[in-house]
C-alpha cells in the first residue's frame, strides 16, 4: 500500500478531527435519569391520537451550549425550572439519522430544585405539540417496567441498573 491510509490517520490536526466527527454525529442530545429521593422524575407526553408515553428530562444540544453537560443543565432549567447535582454520564444511545448518527448522552443526576412556574422551554408555548406533565415514578425496576418509557433501550438500561445508578448519583466518580 506504500503509505496509503485506509482511514483518518492519528496525526491529523484537531480541526480535521472535528470536521470528521461533525460529519458523523449529526444530532446530539442530553437527557437525565433524574432522581428525587426514591423517585424518578419524568415527563409524561400526551399527544392527540396517541397513547401517553414517558421520557426523561432533556433535549438537543444547541450551538450556544459549552458542552453536552451544559446542555443538560439548560434543559433541566427549561423543562422543570430546576437544577441538578451530581450529574454523571452513564449511557449513550445512538440512532441512524440522515447523513450520520444521533447520539443521546444519558446522565444520572439528583434533582437539586424544581419550580414549574419557572419553566421556559418553547414546547410549553406550542399546544399542538401536546402535553408535558412532570411526574414521579418510584425508582424501582418494577415501576419503570410498567410505563412506556421511551426509548425502550433506555427503559431496559434503567431497569437493569437501578442499584448502579443510585450508587453513581450518591457517590459521583467525578466532580461534575
Amino acid at each position: 500500500m506504500d503509505g496509503e491510509s485506509l482511514g483518518p490517520s492519528l496525526d491529523h490536526n484537531l480541526s480535521n478531527k472535528e470536521d470528521y466527527v461533525s460529519q458523523v454525529i449529526k444530532k446530539s442530545s442530553a437527557r437525565a435519569i433524574l432522581l428525587d429521593g426514591d423517585d424518578l422524575v419524568l415527563i409524561c407526553r400526551t399527544r392527540p391520537g396517541q397513547e401517553p408515553y414517558w421520557v426523561t428530562v432533556g433535549g438537543g444540544v444547541e450551538p450556544d451550549d459549552a458542552d453536552v453537560e451544559a446542555a443538560l443543565h439548560r434543559e433541566i432549567s427549561e423543562e422543570l425550572g430546576g437544577t441538578a447535582t451530581n450529574a454523571q454520564l452513564v449511557y449513550l444511545i445512538t440512532d441512524t439519522v440522515e447523513g450520520g448518527v444521533g447520539v443521546q448522552h444519558i446522565f444520572a443526576a439528583r434533582l437539586g430544585s424544581m419550580n414549574l412556574e419557572q419553566r421556559t422551554g418553547t414546547e410549553f408555548d406550542r399546544p399542538e405539540r401536546g402535553g408535558y406533565e412532570v411526574v414521579r415514578v418510584p425508582f424501582t425496576a418494577q415501576a419503570v417496567q410498567k410505563i412506556s418509557l421511551m426509548p425502550s433501550s433506555l427503559q431496559e438500561f434503567i431497569t437493569a441498573n437501578i442499584e448502579a445508578i443510585h450508587s453513581v448519583v450518591e457517590h459521583p466518580v467525578s466532580s461534575a
